[in-house]
């Protein structure tokens, strides 16, 4: 069974952002699976680099369970992201800009984002996040 660039993308969405479910986001991962955030500093909560589908689940989770603050939920009906399929069928990008509802003063947050996924018999081999650094301090 073939899955798609799509239903990937919307697993990840499902298990990170919106669910924060470090042992389901591992798990879209192979075994030997690399999760990066090139634009994080070295010494930022987020970790920078994650090698094998434990070592995501485990930096993860310590990354979900130290966050102070829930730091807000998408609103899944105002974000937007459009997946670019590339001649590798192994490659493809996903360009996000999520919105999170406003407190406080009501008005609306975006954070628009980049992500690379390479794929490998439909789990993720390779992704690259590119994000604000500021968003996970």
């Amino acid at each position: 069974m073939t899955v798609s660039p799509q239903e990937i993308f919307q697993k990840y969405v499902y298990a990170g952002a919106l669910t924060r479910n470090a042992d389901a986001l591992a798990e879209l991962f192979t075994e030997d699976g690399v999760l990066e955030a090139p634009l994080v500093p070295a010494d930022a909560a987020f970790p920078r680099r994650m090698e094998g589908r434990e070592e995501i689940r485990r930096a993860l989770a310590a990354y979900y369970e130290r966050q102070t603050s829930d730091g807000g939920v998408p609103n899944i009906e105002k974000s937007r992201y459009v997946l670019h399929l590339t001649d590798d069928p192994e490659v493809f990008i996903a360009e996000i800009d999520t919105v999170f509802d406003g407190e406080g003063d009501g008005a609306d947050a975006t954070v628009s984002l980049v992500q690379i996924f390479r794929v490998r018999d439909g789990r993720i081999a390779h992704l690259r996040d590119y994000f604000t650094p500021g968003l996970v301090s």
